[in-house]
């Protein structure tokens, strides 16, 4: 089944115009908005020079706009602590005075969790970047929450140890805001989520209360375990100043396979085999639709299947382990039996890095491919498309070894196995049913199979606002009552945001939604850290 192949031209691709959503939500009066004396009292926790302001010069865009361009907010202030003291002092001042907040770090969300609403003050921690300890005998890294982590990764691989996480906005993203939106990514699969990573943190509470959780030990069972408060709270509790994280050793045999299937149901027959013959070397399980993959072969130049045999899905498969000639025979084996079984029509093997990243970029492009397209509907609770423009990208800052960037992506959404494509599936049919012209509408999936993280695109030529809104109407909310209907998860991996906060009190029970409103009144009780966000404004 190996194959040896050439491919992938480095041909640049074609462009699409950017289309940027301004969100209009005015805070409550009741808010406070921050003065010149207010200004004067950050200047005197951070320096002058680390408090930015409108009018003075500063360029504020980055704090104030997500990084797709869709949220935009005019902050009164932007702060930038140098350590906990300085978060914990800001923050009190800010919860006497009723000033909103909005925790800062790589600003890389995809749900608009981290760019003001209106006038809040943005609370960066762009300088709390350094790495205060590594223990080599334990594995166990304590950083700063501002540390981005590509750093963090580069940090330990000097060591041969690596970060458990794996996102393609690694160059960019920060340490505390991936914690504090539990951010999945590609080796979840492996790893596991944040909240088992995480070993322990310090946070400050809205009220300016340090919370020193920051343990460094696997095993510890005083009390409640703290730190989960934190972990996915998108910054609503508390600001992660500090983390502690149990790193992983660093691989030193990578081998990736793509192979073509039959049915989504052999999909999912491959990684219940997967799981079986690989094991413990199994660190990534990914699939794609073969609509989404015409698109990719059809709008980004110079790309081709390193196969020949048309298939209705692709799997794809990654192994990270310490002896190439044991990881190599095991998916060897997993490969003949596939074929045996009939799960693969055809398939191929990386022979080397550069092979490897090839096939990873055949599933990573997926959404660059459909974006480019035309008008893409990510299955957000917006019903506005984004078009992406790779020259307004952070490409530059993306440094993943194996993936590229992602594009715009808040269409994640977690289902149980056997109805994960069901959902491609009745979205194309209600959408043929209600006369949507096949051959222009098209429904795509693909996604974090091992972790049942479908990624739902629908993608269609640019036809105007009007077309584009009626058909925003068949798709939103009916996708988002369909996912819950089958029991699954609106948010997968990025959190709710401003983007899906009014989705809170039908995907969670109120019980459960009025503990997360007494959580948030004991930890900012006078609702300073993000307002609008995970939990909105009028729940």
């Amino acid at each position: 089944m190996r194959q040896f192949f050439a491919f992938f031209s480095g041909a640049p691709r074609r462009t699409a115009a950017s289309a940027a959503r301004r969100f209009s939500t005015q805070l409550p009066a009741s808010y406070t908005r921050a003065g010149a004396d207010d200004v004067a009292f950050f200047k005197t926790v951070c320096g002058a020079p680390h408090v930015l302001v409108p009018g003075d010069g500063s360029d504020l865009s980055k704090y104030n706009t997500d990084w797709m361009r869709q949220y935009h907010g005019a902050t009164a202030a932007v702060v930038k602590p140098r350590d906990t003291a300085g978060v914990a002092a800001v923050l009190a001042h800010c919860s006497a005075r009723r000033i909103p907040v909005v925790p800062q770090g790589g600003n890389t969300g995809l749900v608009g969790g981290s760019v003001p609403l209106s006038h809040e003050v943005v609370l960066s921690l762009e300088r709390l970047k350094d790495v205060h300890s590594f223990d080599e005998d334990s594995g166990v890294v304590v950083c700063g929450g501002g540390l981005v982590l590509q750093a963090l990764d580069d940090a330990l691989g000097a060591r041969g140890w690596m970060v458990p996480l794996d996102l393609g906005s690694k160059g960019s993203c920060a340490v505390g805001g991936n914690v504090a939106t539990n951010a999945g990514g590609l080796r979840l699969l492996r790893y596991g989520s944040l909240h088992g990573s995480v070993l322990g943190l310090e946070a400050v509470t809205g009220s300016g209360t340090v919370v020193d959780a920051l343990c460094t030990l696997r095993k510890d069972n005083v009390g409640f375990d703290v730190k989960q408060l934190f972990i996915g709270s998108e910054g609503a509790l508390g600001v992660v100043t500090r983390v502690a994280i149990q790193a992983v050793q660093r691989p030193a045999a990578v081998n990736v396979a793509m192979l073509g299937a039959a049915s989504f149901a052999d999909c999912r027959a491959l990684l219940r085999l997967a799981r079986k013959r690989l094991g413990e070397v199994l660190s990534a399980a990914e699939f794609v639709d073969s609509r989404a993959m015409g698109i990719v072969l059809q709008q980004l130049a110079g790309t081709r299947l390193p196969f020949s045999t048309p298939a209705p899905f692709f799997f794809f498969v990654e192994l990270s382990g310490s002896n190439e000639a044991h990881d190599a025979e095991k998916l060897a084996g997993f490969l003949e039996e596939a074929a045996a079984g009939g799960l693969a029509v055809d398939g191929t093997v990386a022979a080397d890095g550069v092979q490897a990243r090839s096939i990873w970029r055949l599933r990573e492009d997926v959404s660059v491919a459909c974006s480019q397209r035309g008008h893409v509907y990510k299955c957000a609770i917006t019903n506005t498309p984004y078009l992406r423009s790779r020259a307004n990208s952070r490409e530059t800052l993306h440094s993943s070894p194996r993936h590229p960037p992602p594009p715009p992506r808040a269409d994640d959404v977690s289902l149980p196995p056997a109805r994960m494509y069901a959902l491609v599936e009745d979205t194309r049919a209600r959408l043929e049913g209600l006369g949507w012209d096949p051959a222009l509408v098209v429904p795509v999936g693909y996604g974090h199979l091992g972790d049942n993280n479908l990624h739902l695109n629908v993608c269609t030529p640019d036809r105007g606002k009007e077309y584009h809104a009626r058909l925003a109407k068949d798709i939103e909310p009916w996708v988002y009552e369909w996912v819950m209907g089958a029991g699954g998860s609106i948010s997968a991996e990025h959190g709710l945001g401003q983007q899906k906060a009014k989705m809170l009190h039908r995907a969670r029970p109120p019980p459960v939604v009025q503990l997360m409103k007494d959580l948030k009144k004991l930890l900012d009780p006078n609702g300073i850290l993000n307002p609008g966000k995970v939990l909105p404004i009028d729940v």
